[in-house]
């Protein structure tokens, strides 16, 4: 009874401390890119509060043969399902993310941002694997990875928008985007671009990429 009294306490406050030093590395990240603390809270609490919005872009009908056993083939005829599936961009999770990137955009270097970009464009679209109920699966620190480096290697002066831009928009058009296609093998009544929580891989690749640089 005595340990169960001394290891609630530090269940219950170490998530506490994991939250807090996240959300500091977070902010000292933003620093790096020139927002005061004030503004990098209020930018973390947009997306955090924007992933909970999806706003529809598409909607599109989707027909699925419904499996009939061998012996039936011949004597039973099973029309095909129709249902529709919806594609939307998720506030938190990609619109915010690519302004921020917009927004940085000037306080990069041109040449160096789209040479990184157009890499991660196409690293991401040949890491990123459709999967049917799951949606589209990536190794989510590669990408920060590849963008860190070359930013290094292409601003060694300036890297942190380098990173930042080329991580979320190189993600955005390479794992999701050049996916369009392949969004009705997922099976999914609803596919979020951006909207598999706040650390979708299009946000945690910026993050990860400034807080290495």
């Amino acid at each position: 009874m005595g340990c169960l009294r001394l290891i609630l306490p530090v269940l219950i406050v170490l998530p506490i401390v994991f939250i807090l030093i996240f959300f500091n590395l977070i902010t000292i990240s933003l620093a790096k890119l020139g927002l005061s603390p004030e503004s990098a809270i209020a930018l973390l609490l947009a997306v955090l509060f924007g992933s909970m919005v999806n706003i529809p872009v598409s909607r599109r009908r989707i027909v699925y043969e419904q499996p009939r056993p061998f012996y039936l083939r011949f004597f039973f005829y099973l029309p095909p399902r129709v249902t529709h599936q919806v594609i939307a961009v998720n506030v938190g999770g990609a619109i915010i993310p690519i302004g921020f990137a917009l927004y940085l955009l000037p306080r990069a270097p041109l040449l160096p941002t789209l040479i990184a970009t157009a890499v991660l464009v196409i690293a991401t679209r040949l890491l990123a694997k459709p999967v049917a109920g799951v949606g589209i699966v990536m190794p989510v620190w590669i990408p920060p990875l590849i963008s860190v480096g070359l930013a290094l290697l292409l601003a060694r002066d300036n890297p942190a928008p380098v990173a930042y831009i080329s991580g979320t928009v190189g993600t955005l058009i390479g794992a999701d985007l050049l996916n369009w296609s392949n969004f009705k093998k997922l099976g999914s009544h609803l596919i979020s671009i951006g909207g598999a929580g706040v650390f979708d891989g299009i946000f945690l690749s910026g993050m990860v990429a400034i807080l290495i640089t």
